[in-house]
């Protein structure tokens, strides 16, 4: 008895697996189901597009450029000694003739104050070397121009003058002034710093202005007269700046390459120095211009799409001109089904996987 009980036990929980099974594969049927009519729902392929027509195409050259101040000076002091005073720092934005720095002046106020004295001597002695020779020395005009240079070599007259000016112009070398307005940079003294002549004390910015130097190939030099206008972008900024060109140095490089120089107005945000992307724009009239997302390769070919009665049809065409943003364009001329012609309707998004006679939806530009 007990036996017949576990057999019909068993039994029955073989006849529930079996139902469970049936049912897990019936779901699995159901979804498989699912999947394959997904798989199969046709695309809505919604696509941008443009009205083709004759256009001017801005052709663009690029180049990578660097900023360069058209004043910047390395201001030293002529003389040696203590340095007293700093009145800017970098950064400072200082007027022509501004005092910048100075140094201990004592010793050399000392040596004017001498060289007055030495002065005074010897116009006493060229005087009485004058009235001596029968002279009067009131009188210069009545004085022979070699013997009164003669007179006043020997007197030691024109080596006080000589002395007089040189130490003047030391004692004013003790102040440091701006020989134009700019920015100040690189200060690398500081006050009591001993300071001898010659060493670099300060740098000079005129950043009104700046310059841009780049270079081009010899192959774009016949895009490029002085006079036309640039744009440049600053790698460090999002801003860009026009500009015009103003050299073009008559020399091709070693590398093969010409330098170019233009000119730019800072809105105070540049700097000497700075990296900058240069773009050269012509304007090249009477073709047909398209954006970069509208060309697509099919079969290593370029090609547009087309829109024509709800469906997408490519011409194959060749790229012309190319700037940063857009492509000149005319119909491939090897392709005899090629053709191109103002009033055409160009996809120019979501072309990337669209074939020839897709189905598209315009989208709508609400």
């Amino acid at each position: 008895m007990i036996t017949a009980k576990i057999i019909l036990k068993k039994l029955l929980f073989i006849i529930f697996m079996v139902s469970l099974l049936q049912s897990c594969n019936k779901t699995k049927k159901n979804e498989d189901k699912d999947i394959t009519k997904k798989q199969y729902l046709p695309d809505k392929n919604e696509v941008d597009i443009m009205v083709l027509d004759k256009s001017i195409f801005k052709k663009e050259l690029v180049s990578n450029g660097r900023l360069v101040a058209l004043e910047k000076s390395t201001l030293k002091f002529n003389v040696s000694e203590k340095l007293n005073n700093i009145h800017v720092k970098d950064g400072d934005y200082v007027k022509k003739g501004q005092l910048l720095a100075s140094l201990d002046a004592f010793t050399y106020q000392q040596k004017v104050s001498k060289a007055e004295i030495d002065l005074k001597q010897a116009t006493l002695e060229f005087k009485d070397l004058q009235i001596r020779r029968g002279f009067n020395p009131n009188n210069k005009e009545t004085i022979p121009k070699e013997e009164y240079d003669m007179m006043a070599i020997k007197s030691g007259y024109k080596n006080a003058l000589h002395q007089l000016e040189n130490a003047k112009f030391d004692l004013q070398s003790t102040k440091l002034t701006a020989p134009f307005s700019g920015k100040v940079a690189n200060i690398n003294s500081k006050k009591y710093d001993q300071i001898n002549s010659g060493k670099e004390f300060i740098t000079l910015i005129n950043d009104a202005v700046f310059e841009v130097e780049f270079y081009v190939i010899e192959s774009e030099l016949k895009d490029i007269k002085a006079k036309d206008s640039i744009t440049i972008a600053p790698f460090a900024t999002s801003k860009s700046y026009e500009g015009d060109i103003t050299t073009i140095n008559p020399q091709v490089e070693k590398d093969g390459t010409i330098l170019i120089k233009a000119r730019v107005k800072n809105d105070g945000q540049l700097l000497e120095g700075m990296n900058v992307k240069v773009f050269i724009k012509k304007d090249i009239p009477d073709q047909f211009v398209v954006p970069k997302p509208a060309v697509v390769l099919r079969d290593n070919q370029e090609v547009l799409f087309m829109v024509k009665n709800g469906k997408a049809y490519w011409t194959y065409i060749l790229t012309t001109l190319e700037n940063s943003k857009a492509y000149a364009v005319i119909p491939n001329p090897d392709k005899s089904s090629a053709s191109l012609k103002p009033g055409d309707t160009i996809i120019v998004s979501n072309n990337l996987n669209l074939a020839h006679d897709s189905e598209v939806l315009i989208k709508s530009n609400n």
